[in-house]
């Protein structure tokens, strides 16, 4: 599993913070996310999938190897 970001359709929300902090971060100068961890464990998986679905612009995004 891979998970990528859309720096550029990020609307800061923080959805992806709340719901994976140990993949996904915020700048502090305008919340847009940061990748931390592009191949999280799998274990993280749910916890993914609940950022990815509850992002509103779309950014994030997790792919199959």
């Amino acid at each position: 599993m891979t998970v990528s970001v859309d720096q550029d359709r990020c609307c800061g929300a923080g959805q992806c913070v709340r719901n994976a902090p140990e993949v996904f971060d915020q700048r502090e100068e305008d919340g847009v996310v940061v990748l931390l961890d592009a191949r999280p464990p799998a274990e993280l998986r749910s916890a993914l999938e609940d950022a990815a679905a509850s992002c509103p612009s779309g950014a994030v995004r997790i792919t199959e190897n």
